[in-house]
């Protein structure tokens, strides 16, 4: 697997952003500070963690919309 592009995190970034819309039990502002605070703390990733990282977010993404 190859390290995902800037486009492909940027867009991960923003589709967790806009599932935050949809919650009702948790915090949205909370929900939101977290989402940010991961990407800045993973910024600085070696690209074979990035790879993990990225993958892992697109699975529970789909997990929790139900996909």
């Amino acid at each position: 697997m190859c390290q995902p592009s800037p486009n492909q995190v940027l867009s991960l970034y923003r589709s967790l952003l806009r599932y935050r819309k949809q919650l009702k039990y948790t915090d949205k502002n909370y929900f939101s500070k977290r989402i940010r605070k991961e990407f800045e703390r993973n910024r600085t990733l070696a690209p074979e963690e990035s790879v993990f990282q990225y993958e892992y977010a697109n699975v529970s993404q789909s997990f929790f919309r139900g996909d």
